[in-house]
């Protein structure tokens, strides 16, 4: 009988580690990635690629990872950025986290900011750390096409693949970003004041200071900023301004190596004012000639202000779900850390799993609740689009048809101009623009449309939004 039971024993013991050397060795050979990326192709003929720079302070590390597997592709690149008032120690587990990612490590396209300059809530140290990251990116990769900033407090409302499927359809010189030249209330309180940002030169010290004069708006330059907000709406308003862009190549080189001396002359300028990235994208694009006639009146993103509004939007959660994905954009924000709508973004629209990477055509492994599909991959040239890149396709329709109006209607134009006869966009255009009403974002309800006499050019910059 003793002799029966070590029989028994052994050949269970036998089974046993039969099956778990079989699991064992069938988890790592789906899981292992491999050892070299794939080719990755860029220019006209390929799908766009974007430039991600991810910020976020003091205890935003787990916030920023999330974000970054969102919208994570190989062919982006990405730079995170921790602020100086988060610990080393912060940063570095940032660091082991992201190449923890297979993926990642193996296409090496995501680098965190090792030494962040101090930033002053309200400052120009902001506006100085977007121009930073741009000029890292540009540097770092020739191969992107359009520059994203996101918050740790963002999240996607579409896939990379999506992304990249419907910008393939866009020119790539098109720069999205709210502007209008109607300052309302920020004309006193935003852009006449003059503030100086400690962050700049002082190790500590994180308000900033404001003048007793005020200066006169100039007349040099057409100032230009995001909405302003109408208070006869209901419930939510439109959204105050907007920081947050998406902004071409070409036009960050503009900025960065500019051959023309405005942009640093605007950067001059703002560094004195209030919430200035807020406004210097939007001043430095809508004065310029090669650039003025490359906005569309669109961040892309999804907000909701309070009424009265606050400084920044309300918080969104799950009874903001239905309308945040219908409204056909392609992030959203703010979100509070590890909020419920966060997960039902990532079931019903990235596919995405705890911790891992969203994904996308570019994924080849076995999707399993222990196996990463992203762990292996395929082709990471060859985009798939999902069921939202419908909506998100008619968004960026809407808008290039509202640009085209703006450029074209001759309900919009006046006098024409002997023999002045130019190709913009998909049209043919003729005259002097005298009057466009325009932007994508929630109308206000009441507004009366001024005349702008602008260059001979057509000028989409020059909107005439107003709450009467």
């Amino acid at each position: 009988m003793g002799a029966e039971k070590r029989w028994l024993f052994t050949l269970f013991s036998s089974a046993f580690l039969s099956l778990l050397f079989l699991l064992v060795y069938s988890i790592s050979a789906f899981s292992s990635s491999k050892q070299f990326p794939s080719i990755i192709h860029h220019g006209i003929h390929y799908p766009p690629a974007f430039a991600y720079y991810i910020s976020g302070g003091r205890g935003d590390k787990d916030r920023i990872l999330r974000l970054l597997l969102a919208v994570y592709h190989p062919r982006n690149r990405y730079l995170l950025h921790l602020g100086s008032e988060a610990s080393d120690e912060e940063r570095t587990k940032l660091v082991g986290a992201v190449n923890a990612v297979p993926a990642i490590r193996s296409f090496g396209n995501v680098d965190v900011v090792g030494k962040p300059g101090r930033l002053t809530y309200m400052g120009s140290s902001n506006l100085a750390a977007i121009l930073r990251a741009a000029a890292i990116l540009l540097r770092m990769d020739a191969g992107w096409t359009w520059f994203v900033s996101l918050s740790a407090m963002d999240y996607p409302l579409v896939t990379q693949d999506d992304l990249s499927h419907v910008f393939s359809s866009v020119s790539r010189d098109l720069n999205f970003i709210d502007h209008t030249s109607d300052l309302g209330w920020k004309e006193s309180q935003r852009i006449q004041p003059i503030v100086v940002d400690p962050g700049i030169y002082l190790a500590k010290r994180s308000r900033i200071f404001h003048a007793t004069e005020k200066r006169p708006t100039p007349d040099g330059f057409k100032v230009f900023t995001g909405k302003v907000y109408c208070p006869q709406r209901a419930v939510y308003a439109t959204k105050i301004s907007s920081p947050w862009v998406i902004l071409s190549r070409s036009f960050l080189e503009f900025c960065i190596l500019g051959w023309d001396n405005l942009p640093r002359t605007l950067l001059m300028y703002f560094n004195n004012v209030v919430l200035s990235e807020e406004s210097y994208f939007h001043s430095v694009i809508c004065n310029v000639p090669e650039f003025k006639n490359t906005t569309l009146n669109s961040d892309l993103r999804y907000m909701v202000w309070d009424n009265p509004p606050k400084m920044e939007p309300h918080f969104l959660n799950t009874s903001d779900y239905d309308l945040m994905v219908q409204s056909g954009v392609a992030f959203a924000r703010q979100f509070q850390k590890d909020d419920h709508v966060l997960d039902k973004v990532d079931k019903k629209i990235l596919k995405r799993g705890h911790d891992r990477a969203a994904p996308g055509a570019w994924c080849t492994g076995r999707r399993t609740w222990w196996i990463d599909p992203c762990s292996q991959w395929g082709d990471v040239n060859v985009v798939k689009p999902g069921p939202q890149a419908k909506k998100f396709k008619e968004t960026i329709k809407n808008l290039l048809d509202e640009w085209n109006l703006q450029m074209n209607q001759s309900i919009y134009w006046a006098t024409p101009l002997a023999g002045y006869d130019s190709v913009y966009g998909s049209g043919r255009v003729e005259g002097k623009q005298v009057n466009s009403l325009g932007g994508f974002s929630e109308w206000c309800p009441f507004m009366e449309a001024g005349v702008v006499e602008t260059q001979s050019k057509p000028d989409v910059c020059a909107q005439k939004n107003e709450c009467m």
